[in-house]
């Protein structure tokens, strides 16, 4: 449900995207925007209202 995709070629400025089935959509840029976007992604993965169950739901 949720992509996180890399990009960091030698000598180059690293750039990452982070997408979601649910609507997230977030880009960084520089080595210290794109760890702190991977440590975004990896908190989503516990908030994404797609994996979380929602209130009131009925159980299957």
């Amino acid at each position: 449900m949720a992509w996180l995709h890399i990009t960091a070629p030698r000598g180059a400025v690293p750039t990452a995207t982070s997408k979601c089935a649910c609507g997230r959509d977030r880009s960084a840029v520089g080595h210290r925007r794109v760890v702190d976007l991977i440590d975004d992604h990896t908190a989503h993965r516990d908030t994404c209202p797609l994996r979380t169950p929602q209130e009131g739901r009925a159980a299957a």
